[in-house]
């Protein structure tokens, strides 16, 4: 039972953490379906590249970055 209990707590928390790892999909729909790396460094990774930091900086827009 103690282990089963832990099972949740640990799966509850990875898909906790897990929704804030990856890019918005209203993001990539709003802006013609881009890929990840478009914005960001490396697919999965939430650090960003110059043009994730342009489009975060104008308040996710592009027009602004080029």
């Amino acid at each position: 039972m103690r282990y089963l209990k832990l099972l949740v707590v640990f799966v509850l928390s990875f898909i906790f953490v897990a929704s804030f790892a990856f890019a918005k999909p209203e993001y990539a729909k709003k802006e013609g379906n881009k890929a990840c790396t478009f914005c960001h460094v490396k697919a999965g990774s939430k650090d960003l590249n110059d043009m994730g930091k342009c489009y975060a900086k104008n308040n996710h827009t592009l027009d602004k970055c080029k």
